[in-house]
């Protein structure tokens, strides 16, 4: 008998609000994000603007569910500061986390990025030369030896509109850095950014310590690309949606993440607008779609009823 798949799922609340555009879900309570996610079957959430950022209060909103903290983004500036500012300005984020029993944090760098600006999307910035990756690259690993020391390993954000977005761009940037700078991988960027998600998380599964289990409508990537979307203009017209609702092939991935023993959260995180995907609905399609494929390759979860 093949080793268990031992892996949780969790999922980012961005499903039910979204932290870009509050005017998607922005009136939905917290509250009805955790009871619903823990109805489906989710064991953790990932940190939206809605949960409280001191350690014992998130504890117990998140216990009163019967939920984990899965991690937290960071909007890190490095491309732009130095790694004792990065330090600095991290250490509340970074205490939060640690205290709350996350093991990784979404690293995603902000500074320059054009994600959350009506911009389209080949205006996104970009490292001017070999130089420049390299030293970004020495304040990347710095930075996360650091949150290391605190029990913290950065799983680093490929992300539309920002200067780690391109498969090359990914490729430039693991071998730049080292071991202690983990790989979040997110298979709906990775497709979007013009990758073969699958073909990269096997040349990189090594680095992954985190991922984000994210699916992709391609007839509305093709529509961003050739209108010149911005990014938000491609969340709004549904370019990303949940497992088994698009085109990535999760089942590949996770025989992927398997075969190479990761054992970390495979986090739904799928921003849609909820009036156009309703919120229940579609994170109820995420679980079920990674819950089976699990206990296919792996046994690693139970094959429960469906939510």
């Amino acid at each position: 008998m093949s080793e268990a798949f031992k892996v949780k799922i969790g999922i980012n609340p961005i499903s039910w609000s979204n932290d870009d555009l509050p005017s998607l879900g922005g009136e939905t309570p917290l509250e009805v994000a955790l009871a619903e996610g823990k109805a489906i079957g989710y064991e953790g959430f990932e940190l939206g603007n809605k949960f409280p950022r001191e350690s014992k209060a998130l504890a117990a909103v998140l216990a009163a569910h019967g939920l984990e903290l899965v991690s937290g983004w960071y909007s890190g500036r490095l491309a732009r500061r130095s790694v004792a500012d990065e330090i600095a300005a991290v250490a509340p984020h970074l205490k939060l986390l640690a205290d709350n029993g996350a093991a990784v944090m979404v690293y995603g760098e902000v500074a320059d990025s054009i994600q959350g600006a009506p911009q389209p999307l080949y205006k996104r910035p970009r490292f001017v030369d070999e130089l420049a990756w390299r030293e970004y690259a020495d304040r990347l690993n710095a930075f996360a030896r650091h949150t290391l020391a605190h029990g913290v390993r950065l799983a680093y954000h490929h992300h539309m509109g920002a200067y780690v977005q391109s498969p090359s761009d990914v490729d430039r940037l693991m071998a730049l850095t080292g071991d202690e700078v983990g790989l979040l991988f997110d298979s709906g960027h990775m497709t979007f950014a013009g990758g073969d998600a699958v073909v990269m998380l096997a040349r990189h599964v090594r680095r992954v310590c985190h991922v984000h289990c994210k699916d992709v409508r391609p007839r509305v990537l093709a529509m961003a690309w050739n209108r010149n979307w911005s990014f938000l203009e491609a969340v709004i017209n549904g370019a990303f949606t949940v497992p088994g609702d698009g085109a990535v092939d999760f089942a590949a991935l996770l025989a992927l993440l398997k075969k190479n023993g990761y054992r970390g959260w495979l986090v739904v995180e799928a921003e849609q607008d909820p009036s156009v995907a309703p919120s229940y609905r579609y994170a109820g399609l995420g679980y079920r779609h990674l819950r089976d494929l699990v206990a296919r390759v792996g046994d690693g979860l139970p094959r429960a009823e469906a939510a």
